[in-house]
């Protein structure tokens, strides 16, 4: 089992800037607004051969005015208890506050293996603060300045230096399938991952926008093994006004572009709308495999078969031309059919990955061709005389090769791909048909 370093600390001291850091990547959102980060944000590092998942966390605060103040110190609490090693992350520049005190109270209770990291040490003269940090009784505190990267090095000696032996039996994540819950803002896509995984993985309210990261998470139950990600809500572009909430954006994106499989969660109550669409064109841009998740069904009265085909029917024609992807009816707080919504995402996985051996192809494709072939155009006959899959495509990619590739229209393109969906099982995943020259 991996070792896992949590960040905490008050708000607006760096844990974010210092998560980025170790992890050399740019998730975790940073601005000098406090209170920016709510639900605790996975990332991965390595140092001297060591890898370990880092945690950031919300800051720690008590008596705000922040909505959020008992989601995200309960979160942070969580973190804690999940972490091998914790970093508290002070400001040399506020020396020791009230909330730092309460903070390394806590730690010192959890019994943790603790590293004090005073952070924004960014000039010489600075360092002489750090001094002061002591009265925390954490031991000796460490200088960093996470923004330029000064001391880090010597903070992740110290921070593998207290890791317990090396596990032997790691595996390598990164080869997991990625599956990311998208949609709009207050549709569910939080309260499903907690569900999936039966625990309270990220903050949960009903007010829009509160998730702002995009949270990975590992489900390894029941024979599966794969990564969630639960992203931001997707506002219109016209409703984007904190500065917050374009990055939470931009990182949901960049989660769909990561991704293997998206579930779009789509609030049964609302049905589909202008931005829902939107979302799906990001996900058929991108060429992502597609579930679809009506959410809130139990709050539905009406439920008869007529409902639910009259519902689907609705979904696929604001969704057309591309209508061959599952629609599954659940409801987060009830648990209702959640874990067929994971056993699809994995089927519509497999689809993605699918290969058709090209005898099977040419076997049930000439004949039919010959009986059906292209339209002529002015004249001259098109014949398609061979097709195969190419490999290593990201989504599943057939050629046919023709004598007059160029006058083989949409339509008949159209009714190869029909036919393709008709005998293999391509649900929820795009495939590509090209018509080449022989």
């Amino acid at each position: 089992m991996a070792n896992i370093v949590a960040i905490v600390g008050r708000p607006n001291v760096g844990k974010s800037t210092l998560f980025n850091r170790l992890t050399g990547t740019r998730r975790a959102i940073v601005m000098n607004t406090a209170g920016t980060t709510r639900d605790r944000q996975y990332g991965k590092a390595e140092w001297c051969g060591r890898e370990f998942s880092v945690i950031d966390t919300g800051g720690w605060v008590v008596n705000s005015d922040d909505t959020f103040e008992s989601e995200i110190n309960r979160q942070v609490d969580l973190a804690i208890r999940e972490a091998d090693v914790v970093l508290l992350v002070v400001d040399v520049n506020q020396g020791v506050t009230e909330f730092d005190t309460e903070v390394a109270h806590l730690l010192r209770q959890a019994k943790k293996p603790t590293i004090l990291a005073v952070n924004k040490v960014d000039t010489f003269e600075n360092q002489y603060g750090a001094a002061e940090f002591y009265k925390l009784g954490l031991g000796e505190p460490f200088i960093v300045s996470a923004e330029n990267g000064l001391g880090t090095g010597d903070l992740l000696d110290e921070v593998v230096s207290r890791f317990r032996k090396e596990d032997d039996s790691d595996e390598d994540l990164e080869d997991l399938p990625r599956f990311a819950i998208v949609g709009r803002p207050n549709a569910g896509k939080s309260s499903i991952l907690n569900a999936f995984i039966g625990e309270e993985r990220t903050i949960v309210t009903d007010i829009p926008g509160t998730t702002r990261d995009s949270i990975y998470t590992r489900y390894n139950k029941f024979g599966k093994d794969f990564y969630l990600v639960d992203t931001a809500g997707i506002r219109k572009k016209a409703k984007v006004t904190e500065d917050q909430e374009y990055y939470s954006v931009v990182r949901s994106i960049r989660a769909i572009e990561n991704s293997d499989v998206c579930i779009l969660m789509i609030d049964a109550t609302r049905g589909i709308e202008a931005q829902d669409l939107n979302i799906y064109s990001l996900i058929q841009k991108n060429k992502k495999g597609l579930v679809v998740c009506i959410n809130k069904w139990d709050l539905i009265e009406s439920k008869t078969n007529q409902d639910i085909k009259a519902y689907e029917s609705a979904i696929r024609e604001r969704i057309a031309p591309f209508t061959d992807f599952p629609i599954i009816f659940t409801s987060a707080l009830t648990k209702q059919r959640i874990f067929k919504v994971v056993e699809t995402a994995i089927h519509v996985y497999e689809n993605k990955n699918k290969k058709v051996p090209t005898a099977q192809l040419n076997e049930k494709f000439l004949p039919l061709i010959e009986n059906y072939p292209p339209p002529a155009w002015k004249g001259k006959y098109i014949k398609i005389k061979y097709c195969t899959q190419l490999p290593n495509t990201q989504i599943p990619t057939f050629v046919f090769f023709a004598n007059l590739p160029q006058y083989v229209k949409e339509p008949y393109r159209r009714f190869l791909e029909n036919k393709l969906r008709e005998w293999w099982d391509f649900t929820g995943t795009p495939v590509q048909l090209f018509i080449r020259a022989k």
